[in-house]
This record gives structure tokens, C-alpha cells and sequence, in this order.
């Protein structure tokens, strides 16, 4: 016992030194307590004992003094995203999906220019996208699907030119797609399915050569399909069906081998592609989709 207690002793001080340095400035923590406070922190699954240092906080993550991941997800906060969290000015990663998270998304959050990564789907957000998407230019990650948001989809979102994934399905999007989408050349999937987007699509996909998901269906999209879809080699889930478009004949001869899922509201193009040997088999519908 003479050998193991100094040996013990010294872990928690290294322990309790190691808290201690861990120091955020007021400005953030005055930002966590607002969101504990106004998504009903006491009734989370995990909840924060706010008199405990911060680095114990459940979901914070804080390098450098700075808190740089929020990940909350499946924790039962209710109630409203605080504006005040755009002080978190290093903050990479926000993760509150799955939650009953209501109200309006706050057009502060775009203030945020280390943001990699907004995962807020399957909440009961309304509201639209008011955003300047100009600050986000290392967002990777931005999922929004099983929301009650609507309006039009902004022109900046084009700005956001590090985005790998997008899905905004199962939404009240409406209006055309922007035309600086096609500005997204990393995006690896995109998800729109379920909402009220409508007219010609008008953007070229030849330059999303990372794409392996497209997923545009039962909208209310019209016109041809757009041609610019069948050289994308990686294209693994496609699904075009419940649309109205007219004509199909620029998806005659789609190049990628990694096809395991195409729908469409072709029964000769379903046909075709159905005969693929396809390695293994998967709905390309990202309403549900959890990756938590």
C-alpha cells in the first residue's frame, strides 16, 4: 500500500490539474448555459451539472480552451437553438439531431466559420433558409432532413464549396434548384427527396464526379432528366422517381458499375438497370437515415 497510495495520489492531481487547465472563456460558457437553458437541459437523457468543470460536460468537446464539438444527439433537448451560440467561435462540429428541437434555425449559425459539420434532422424545426452560406466554407456535413422547414433554397448555398453532404429530404422546400449548385464539385450525397421543389432542373452534375448518392424524388421537378447524370462513374443510390419529367432519354447509358439502387418513373430504365449484377442492394432513401 506504501508504493500504490503516492502513485494514486499523483493520478489525481495530474487528474485534477488536467480539469483545471481546461478553461473556456465567460462569452462560451455563458453560450452552453443558454442552450441547456433554453432546450430544457434538466429533462436531457445526460444532462450537465453546470457546477462541474465544462470538460465534464456530456457532448463537449474542448480543445485549446475553445469548445469545438456540441454533440447531443438522441438527448431529448426541447425547445429552441439559442442565437447566442455564434459566440462558439471555434466550433466544428454541432450535432443535435434526433432531439424535439422547435422554432426557427437562427441565422447567426452561419457566423460560425469553423463549422464543419450541422447535423439537426429529425427535430421539428420550421422556418426557411435566410442564409448567407459565404462564411461556411469548410462545411462538409450539412443534414437537415425530417424537419418542417420551407421557402426556397438560397443562392449562396453554392458558397459552401467544401460540402460533401447535403440532405435537406423530407422537408416543405420549394422552388426551383439554385443554379450555384452545381458549384459543389466534393459533394458525395445528395438528398431532396419528400419535398415541394419544382421546375426544370437546370444545374449540370458532370462536375460531382464524388457523387455515389442522388436522391430527387417525389418532388415536383419537370422537363428531362438531366443528361449530366450519366457520367458520374461513382453513382452508387439513385432515385428520380414521383417527378414529371418527360423524357428520360439523357439516362440511356449511365457509366458508373457501382450501381446497386435506381429508381425512376421510367419502367424501361428501371428495367435496365435492375438487370445490373449488383453487389449488394439498398433503397437510396435518406428519409430515415442515422448515422449516430
Amino acid at each position: 500500500m506504501k508504493r500504490i497510495l503516492p502513485l494514486f495520489t499523483i493520478f489525481l492531481l495530474f487528474t485534477y490539474l488536467s480539469v483545471a487547465q481546461t478553461q473556456i472563456s465567460k462569452k462560451e460558457k455563458s453560450a452552453l448555459i443558454d442552450l441547456y437553458q433554453l432546450t430544457n437541459g434538466e429533462s436531457w437523457i445526460n444532462s450537465w451539472s453546470l457546477k462541474a468543470p465544462i470538460a465534464q460536460w456530456h457532448g463537449v468537446h474542448i480543445e485549446n480552451n475553445h469548445v469545438v464539438r456540441i454533440e447531443l444527439p438522441k438527448n431529448n433537448l426541447q425547445g429552441n437553438i439559442p442565437y447566442t451560440l455564434k459566440r462558439l467561435e471555434h466550433l466544428e462540429v454541432l450535432n443535435l439531431a434526433f432531439n424535439k428541437i422547435t422554432g426557427l434555425l437562427p441565422s447567426t449559425l452561419t457566423q460560425l466559420e469553423n463549422l464543419k459539420s450541422l447535423k439537426l434532422e429529425m427535430n421539428d424545426i420550421k422556418g426557411d433558409l435566410p442564409w448567407d452560406f459565404s462564411n461556411w466554407s469548410k462545411l462538409e456535413e450539412l443534414t437537415l432532413f425530417n424537419n418542417f422547414l420551407d421557402g426556397s433554397l438560397p443562392e449562396t448555398i453554392g458558397l459552401a464549396q467544401n460540402l460533401r453532404i447535403l440532405n435537406l429530404s423530407s422537408n416543405n422546400f420549394s422552388g426551383s434548384l439554385p443554379k450555384s449548385l452545381e458549384r459543389l464539385t466534393k459533394l458525395e450525397s445528395l438528398g431532396l427527396l419528400g419535398n415541394k421543389l419544382d421546375g426544370e432542373i437546370q444545374i449540370s452534375f458532370e462536375n460531382m464526379t464524388n457523387l455515389f448518392e442522388l436522391v430527387l424524388s417525389h418532388n415536383r421537378f419537370e422537363g428531362a432528366l438531366p443528361n449530366s447524370i450519366e457520367g458520374l462513374s461513382q453513382l452508387k443510390f439513385v432515385q428520380l422517381q414521383g417527378n414529371r419529367f418527360d423524357t428520360s432519354k439523357g439516362l440511356e447509358n449511365i457509366q458508373s458499375k457501382e450501381l446497386v439502387a435506381f429508381d425512376s418513373d421510367s419502367d424501361r430504365l428501371d428495367r435496365k438497370y435492375s438487370k445490373l449484377p449488383l453487389s449488394r442492394t439498398r433503397t437510396a432513401d435518406t428519409k430515415f437515415e442515422n448515422n449516430n
